[in-house]
């Protein structure tokens, strides 16, 4: 990328920079623009443009339509111009405006896109229609995007809810994982060594692990929604299934479901298979797997049951809010998150909410930044209202049915 054109996106911007931005937006004529400015106007102009018409010249346009090989030239032109998260952004506008998740089905075209949930979601989705040397490329897309959140969440949900570390104990010879690096750091910064530049931990601080029998660790089922509209949901909530069936403190448990229902708690070692394993789309049956998953409830004041859903019932709506009652009045503590994504803005059914809500179970959206610290709070079962206060997360309110 030349230098003149990494502050396309700054909001400092001179007067000379804020007319290119301007030029480029209004479509002004080829020739006015410099070589690098058309080459990225030609790739704007490839997905924005009505009909491949060029914006200003009323030239047509080949638009994205065509090879693979044609379309990867163009992914790659829009990612030496953007960031990744506007380069995420185009792509989901060439798939849903120029129909190219056909183009999935390349593989030389499904290495060159910038991967993400929403990319996972889509190949997920497509499993069943792609060529076994596509689904091979697949998995390495979704490894990686697996990877980096795995990377990115999974300190962070160890942290929050590793539930069987007693914080008023400390100890010096902590394990690795219960290392409070805050104190620890802080502890050894005389023995900062300038020429490496680190610290020595000559002395670790840490929690004291409380020993608990097996048969007393908490339980997580996660009920998950793998109807289409909830199809970054699922793959957030595979990768937290993951991530806790990994920690030696809780035991979880993954339930996918639409009209069918699939336990993948025996895969959880491996979240690439999981994923592999979900079925997206389909109708949704939401009682019917609140009942699969009430049944293997042994012992309630011990369990958590955390449903994903926009609670859109296909099914029993009457059987589902009496089944999730005798679940609450058994002491199961059932929370409700209408979405895990990103964005934290779900459609959903607001007149079953309010009824589940009513109930006396939290429901809510939740990003997956914060989904850890929401485990946390539920394995200790305390307020969930105060939390999503302090969290600036509004709880569906009953009285709104």
């Amino acid at each position: 990328m030349t230098e003149d054109l990494q502050p396309l996106d700054s909001e400092d911007l001179g007067d000379s920079r804020r007319e290119r931005r301007w030029r480029l937006a209004v479509g002004l004529e080829e020739e006015k623009l410099g070589a690098e400015d058309r080459r990225l106007s030609e790739a704007l102009s490839a997905l924005y443009s009505d009909d491949g018409e060029e914006k200003g010249t009323g030239r047509r346009k080949a638009g994205l339509g065509g090879s693979a090989p044609r379309v990867a030239r163009w992914l790659g032109d829009i990612r030496n111009y953007f960031p990744t998260p506007v380069v995420q952004v185009i792509q989901r506008d060439a798939f849903e405006r120029k129909g190219l998740r056909s183009m999935l089905l390349e593989p030389e075209f499904l290495a060159t896109v910038e991967a993400d949930v929403n990319l996972v979601a889509d190949l997920v989705s497509m499993r069943g229609v792609m060529p076994e040397k596509t689904k091979t490329v697949a998995r390495e897309v979704i490894g990686k995007v697996v990877e980096q959140l795995m990377e990115r969440l999974e300190r962070r949900v160890a942290d929050a809810i590793r539930g069987a570390v007693d914080r008023s104990r400390k100890t010096r010879r902590p394990r690795h994982a219960d290392i409070d690096w805050d104190r620890t750091i802080r502890a050894n910064l005389r023995h900062y060594q300038t020429a490496y530049k680190s610290i020595v931990p000559e002395t670790l601080i840490g929690f004291q692990r409380r020993q608990k029998r097996l048969v007393d660790l908490d339980e997580v089922t996660l009920c998950v929604d793998q109807s289409g509209s909830m199809a970054s949901s699922v793959v957030y909530a595979s990768i937290f299934a993951a991530v806790m069936a990994s920690l030696p403190v809780v035991r979880t448990k993954l339930v996918c479901f639409d009209t069918a229902i699939l336990d993948l708690t025996e895969m959880l070692s491996d979240p690439v298979e999981v994923l592999f394993g979900v079925q997206l789309g389909g109708g949704t049956d939401i009682n019917h797997a609140v009942a699969y998953c009430a049944e293997r409830i042994e012992r309630p004041t011990k369990s958590h049951f955390i449903l994903i859903t926009d609670l859109y019932e296909g099914g029993n709506s009457k059987e589902l809010l009496a089944r999730l009652s005798r679940m609450i009045g058994l002491g199961i503590n059932v929370i409700v998150l209408l979405a895990l994504t990103d964005t934290g803005r779900p459609g959903y059914d607001p007149n079953m909410a309010a009824q589940v809500a009513a109930l006396g179970a939290p429901v809510f959206a939740c990003t997956p930044d914060k989904f850890p610290d929401m485990m946390a709070c539920a394995l200790r079962r305390e307020d969930m209202g105060l939390w999503a206060a302090k969290a600036d997360i509004k709880l569906v309110n009953p009285a709104e049915s």
